[in-house]
């Protein structure tokens, strides 16, 4: 059964940890995060080359290494050795789960390849419960809930999509419908001109009793603007400015 919810809302959601003095998605940064009050961090993970779930945004080592390597080239031992700076290689989900047993970990998993590794990782470490699993595909998001049902999931591009449309027409049920299981919708303020994020669409969701998780959100007067709102969770890279700010809220 999943506890990833049991924590009072609002709930801060450390963006990669927190990389302020730390590269991003690295053992530091979730440390970084936690020493700061954070009780969830949101990750992501790809896959290396011998079938291990790699904590990792992006499905190359350009941007945080300045190399032009896949990390699905790189074994999980040549992943551990590249220098990210700060002392920090990468991690495998499976040791970001053992190093931090008590954080919940919301977990974008970025490629096909990478459901099996991290259904693995979770059986190894027993963390299911603690977990969020969603992914830019909804297919693919329904899949990681069936193969782990202790973890709850957001939903994908797709089922924010109609989330919105259901939310417009004002019928519950067809918002029941669209969401298809997930228990939380992590989305943008703002798509282009579109708004997203208004009163309405977070009061309809909440009717369904789904959680509506807003992101990348760094500034306070956002994040209280926000709360305001009454969304439940922001995710954010500034952690060290969220979590005093809800806690002087509540």
């Amino acid at each position: 059964m999943s506890t990833f919810f049991d924590l009072p809302r609002p709930r801060v959601l450390a963006h990669r940890g927190l990389a302020i003095e730390a590269p991003e998605n690295t053992l530091l940064a979730f440390e970084k995060a936690a020493d700061v009050g954070a009780a969830y961090v949101e990750t992501d993970v790809h896959v290396s080359a011998d079938g291990v779930a790699v904590v990792a945004h992006d499905p190359t080592l350009h941007r945080v290494a300045g190399r032009d390597v896949d990390v699905s080239r790189l074994t999980m031992a040549e992943l551990r050795r590249v220098d990210l700076g700060h002392g920090q290689g990468f991690a495998s989900l499976e040791e970001a789960l053992d190093a931090f047993p008590g954080l919940r970990f919301n977990i974008d998993v970025k490629v096909e390849g990478a459901v099996e590794p991290a259904v693995a990782a979770l059986e190894r470490t027993r963390a299911a419960s603690r977990v969020l699993l969603t992914s830019f595909s909804d297919r693919r998001r329904r899949r990681l809930g069936a193969l782990v049902p202790d973890a709850v999931t957001s939903a994908g591009r797709a089922g924010v999509i109609t989330t919105r449309i259901a939310s417009s027409i004002r019928t519950d049920a067809a918002l029941a419908r669209a969401r298809r299981g997930a228990a939380a919708l992590q989305v943008p303020e703002r798509v282009g001109s579109l708004r997203l994020v208004t009163s309405r669409f977070v009061d309809a969701l909440h009717r369904v009793g789904v959680e509506v998780h807003v992101w990348t959100v760094n500034d306070p007067a956002d994040m209280t603007r926000l709360l305001d709102l009454g969304v439940d969770g922001l995710v954010t890279d500034r952690a060290d400015l969220a979590v005093p700010l809800v806690a002087a809220r509540s």
